[in-house]
């Protein structure tokens, strides 16, 4: 007969997980639910955490946002992630303003980093374009960061 599970032990169970770093409702939800089978008790515990101010989906997403910048990452890319975490649409909009210039820098820096240099020519600098692009810069951000460059290119 299986062990009667307790809402200490799940409670127990988030708070360790959130010890080590700030996760989404989802996440939560779903790392619980792999370890304690019971979705309402769960629930309760996510929901007092929540009300505690020991879990919060804001945290996590300016977090999440920080970590993601600092490897390199665009906004589109940041945005897609979140959501898969179950972060709330007017959350992330509210916290990812991509007519900020801080992109278009951030662009720059890792072509920068990636390849040194201006593209050599016209096909040179398509390709830096679509390495940005698959670091998930939308395209004035990608356009921004040749912008210091010759326009002869």
């Amino acid at each position: 007969m299986p062990e009667q599970i307790k809402l200490t032990d799940i409670r127990l169970a988030a708070m360790n997980l959130l010890s080590m770093r700030e996760h989404s409702m989802c996440e939560l939800a779903r790392k619980l639910g792999g370890k304690f089978p019971v979705p309402e008790l769960i629930e309760q515990v996510i929901i007092d955490l929540r009300n505690q101010c020991l879990q919060s989906d804001e945290r996590f997403a300016e977090a999440f946002i920080r970590m993601r910048q600092g490897q390199g990452k665009g906004s589109a890319l940041i945005k897609m992630e979140l959501r898969e975490k179950g972060v709330a649409p007017y959350l992330i909009s509210e916290l990812i303003n991509e007519s900020d210039a801080v992109w278009a820098e951030l662009a720059r820096r890792v072509r920068l980093k990636r390849f040194h240099t201006a593209p050599l020519d016209g096909k040179d600098k398509a390709r830096q374009m679509r390495f940005l692009q698959s670091r998930g810069f939308v395209s004035r951000h990608i356009q921004a960061a040749f912008k210091d460059l010759c326009d002869d290119i």
